[in-house]
């Protein structure tokens, strides 16, 4: 079971993580600071602090980047630790209705099916659509959407409703792909030009097409209730198809951080041995996709052989991909095949998107950091900004509309399958 306690005793208040840290950069008051959260959640554990609505307000506000777990000469788990105190919150103070009512929808995904096909037919009553297909814009503010803030737009039909449920490419090898619920019913180019690279290597696709939200919304904001059924179901399901899959390739850094990490310190949390070895048993056979494709496939060689684009492009790195799993040349050098690559200025930092709490209930932290990592795109020069992550996709891409910055987000895997159409 995690102990709290050890995490918060153990840090010696040496401040390596402050210059890290997302909040602590536009909110520099100490008790928004990684070792400010160890000071309050351990004077909350010890009853010398009430958790009212001003700790409520604090412990929210962490992005759970991860920055002060690498910085940390102890790498201690900050993050697990203020997930461990939202839980407690949630507790205390509830899960406010707009927030509930969007877990429902993700834990029930026949539910959600029907909800995001309703959704398309009406989107355009609330939002107002771009022609540059980068999204949409709200018309209205709403508890979980900001007047302004440009959204992705639903599609027509889901990914996994658009494609069979295994795809034969005459090949060797079998893999099982976990869309994400944005990739599923908003970004699907992310889906469909996986199926293309994976058309192009001769590798044969399972969509999987039982596979469950994978729980982070609800993880970072305490529903733990719901992190442990969607958790178990995707576990048991995972397990049974890796018996005839080579691997489960996800292309989305927080559903694969999530998948591989978070469920095994989860359970670790709940001091549930059997699931914590469960998850731990299935993590080392999924992979976020680029590293699948450049570690086990003969990608990057294929690439070698296509002609160069005249497009300059730079990476964003998701807390998730490299903070959390180490994934950092992977998608890299798969780019570099073919683009002009350019490093992005303060590549290390967050895009700022910080999970459902952060976006409806401190927007404005959002967007400040948002903007800062427009600007820092905006220095760099590119014409396209990629990442391996929809929630990342979703706050640049409003961050740039908001700065009017004229660089466009695509996918790698948008990026690759393009190079392999050509």
């Amino acid at each position: 079971m995690l102990n709290v306690d050890e995490i918060t005793n153990a840090c010696v208040k040496c401040g390596k993580c402050i210059p890290t840290c997302t909040i602590h950069e536009i909110n520099r008051d100490e008790s928004t600071s990684p070792r400010g959260f160890l000071d309050l959640i351990s004077a909350y554990k010890n009853q010398e602090l009430e958790l009212d609505r001003d700790l409520k307000t604090i412990f929210e506000s962490c992005f759970l980047c991860t920055n002060c777990v690498e910085a940390c000469p102890s790498h201690l788990r900050v993050d697990s630790a203020i997930e461990k105190t939202r839980y407690d919150i949630a507790q205390k103070f509830g899960i406010a209705w707009y927030k509930k009512l969007a877990f429902f929808f993700l834990r029930y995904r026949q539910v959600l099916n029907i909800l995001a096909r309703l959704g398309y037919v009406f989107q355009s009553c609330a939002f107002s659509t771009k022609n540059n297909n980068q999204g949409m814009k709200a018309k209205l503010n709403l508890p979980l959407i900001k007047k302004g803030r440009l959204l992705p737009s639903l599609s027509k039909k889901s990914f996994l409703s658009s494609n069979p449920d295994f795809i034969n490419n005459q090949g060797e090898k079998s893999i099982g792909i976990f869309i994400g619920c944005l990739s599923n019913y908003s970004y699907t180019s992310t889906g469909f030009a996986l199926l293309e690279i994976c058309k192009h290597l001769k590798i044969n696709v399972d969509l999987l097409k039982e596979q469950s939200c994978c729980g982070a919304p609800h993880y970072f904001t305490g529903d733990f209730k719901s992190v442990e059924h969607l958790a178990k179901k995707n576990i048991v399901y995972f397990e049974e198809k890796l018996k005839t899959l080579d691997y489960i390739i996800i292309p989305e850094a927080t559903c694969s951080a999530m998948i591989n990490i978070d469920y095994e310190h989860f359970f670790h949390m709940q001091g549930d041995q059997e699931w914590t070895i469960r998850a731990k048993n299935i993590s080392h056979k999924i992979l976020l996709t680029t590293k699948y494709l450049y570690e086990h496939t003969n990608l990057e060689q294929l690439l070698k052989t296509k002609n160069k684009a005249n497009i300059s492009i730079s990476y964003h790195d998701p807390c998730h991909a490299k903070k959390m799993q180490g994934i950092y040349k992977e998608p890299r050098n798969l780019l570099k095949q073919n683009y002009h690559f350019k490093e992005l200025i303060a590549s290390n930092e967050c895009c700022g998107f910080g999970g459902v709490s952060m976006q409806t209930d401190h927007y404005e932290k959002v967007l400040k950091v948002g903007m800062k990592k427009a600007h820092n795109i905006q220095k760099t020069d590119v014409q396209i900004i990629s990442a391996e992550c929809s929630a990342c996709r979703m706050q640049i891409s409003n961050a740039l509309e908001h700065e009017k910055v004229s660089t466009k987000f695509s996918h790698p895997l948008e990026l690759i399958a393009k190079i392999l159409q050509d």
